[in-house]
């Protein structure tokens, strides 16, 4: 492997490229080397004689432009650029044919190719503009994959929010349902995290929080399945632990050779009786906000879906509640975050502190206040979905 460089008299702020010259003939190589002197571009020139020195060297190093030659010791022809594409997919290549080859640039450039040229007949005229105008090309062509791969990821997103974040189903009840859920980074698809709020024929209001391991599709699509099964579940007039039990085999069903698993809350308000009814399955426990201020509710734990089947431990917690109120239901997301400090995690503690400080406002004000807060402290150095669930009654 050689490295060069051109350094002509130019300004500064002119683009630098990066070229990559796959060469085993010494010559030739010599030659494209002094082409690229003459045609007043900087440059940074690394020439290797093979496809394996070239697979090592583009595994390391950022390329602008590859210069291909189609006769190489472990690789030749159209089989060049296909495994040179399939090594840099977003690198500009452009092939190198013999005078002979009348047939080899475009079959090249059908294989993927942004341009050819004869050796022989390149000028240095010729080799600025194709290179520029293959690098200006490949570049154009990342950006509209990338546009396109984000207009996709986003049509996904919406698609997968409408399973996770359904509209409430409420007739009489005067709760007021908050609800939030955000991806764990930029432009990344929504996990696994869903929620829901459903009013009874009974006149009570249940609602769910759950968390399903991992992140990306697949974690998306068994929330989605696991949120619309405790819909109708609950529909249908399972509470409790057999909801808990068929939401589980529904899980185990679903996730197929994937060792997924799945934490939920179950919450059962009952306005009438000032109560509200707890199942956690290994999920935190939810906040309660009353007139004197937010603290975490003590309940019994019971463990997560999908890790031991033959275990059904999920006892029920009653929480008396106040005249007015919220409770808050969320996922670890919102509290795994950092604090602000190198190494400290927000943790519950941090998250109710940081409650206390925040200004009184409406309930969605708030939570999205509250998620600004934590997100900022965090910094992006912890990446996690988050969905926070706040059911407000007997304000005004």
């Amino acid at each position: 492997m050689i490295t060069a460089s051109g350094t002509p008299h130019t300004r500064p702020a002119e683009t630098v490229y990066r070229v990559l010259l796959i060469e085993d003939d010494e010559g030739d190589a010599l030659l494209v080397e002094e082409l690229l002197h003459d045609t007043g571009l900087r440059f940074e020139l690394t020439t290797c004689s093979s496809l394996a020195e070239a697979r090592t060297q583009l595994a390391s190093a950022l390329i602008d432009c590859i210069l291909l030659d189609l006769h190489l010791p472990d690789v030749s022809g159209t089989n060049a650029v296909t495994a040179v594409r399939g090594l840099a997919p977003h690198t500009a290549v452009i092939v190198l044919t013999g005078l002979s080859e009348s047939q080899a640039g475009p079959e090249a450039m059908a294989a993927g190719a942004q341009d050819y040229l004869v050796k022989g007949k390149v000028e240095a005229d010729l080799l600025r503009r194709t290179l520029r105008y293959a690098v200006y090309r490949s570049q154009t062509e990342r950006a509209s994959a990338e546009a396109q791969a984000a207009r996709l990821r986003a049509e996904e997103n919406a698609r997968l929010e409408r399973g996770l974040l359904p509209q409430p189903i409420l007739n009489t009840s005067t709760v007021t349902v908050t609800s939030r859920y955000l991806p764990g980074g930029e432009l990344t698809l929504l996990g696994g995290d869903f929620l829901d709020v459903v009013e009874c024929d009974d006149g009570l209001l249940r609602a769910v929080v759950g968390d399903v391991s991992g992140h990306g599709p697949d974690a998306a699509a068994l929330g989605v399945c696991l949120r619309i099964a405790w819909r109708s579940l609950v529909l249908g007039g399972h509470r409790g632990p057999d909801l808990l039990h068929l939401m589980e085999r529904i899980l185990i069903a679903e996730r197929g050779s994937h060792t997924l698993f799945a934490t939920c809350a179950l919450l059962t308000l009952d306005e009438k009786a000032r109560t509200a009814t707890l199942h956690l399955a290994g999920h935190h426990e939810p906040l309660l906000t009353t007139p004197e201020g937010t603290r975490e509710v003590a309940a019994e734990l019971g463990i997560a879906l999908g890790i031991a089947p033959e275990v059904r431990s999920w006892a029920a917690t009653v929480i008396p509640l106040p005249e007015s109120g919220a409770l808050t239901l969320y996922t670890d997301g919102l509290t795994e975050g950092h604090n602000g400090t190198a190494d400290g995690r927000l943790g519950v503690e941090g998250l109710l502190s940081l409650i206390d400080q925040l200004p009184p406002t409406d309930p969605a004000a708030h939570v999205d206040r509250l998620i600004k807060e934590t997100h900022a402290l965090n910094a992006g150095r912890h990446s996690d979905d988050l969905a926070v669930l706040r059911l407000d009654w007997g304000a005004g």
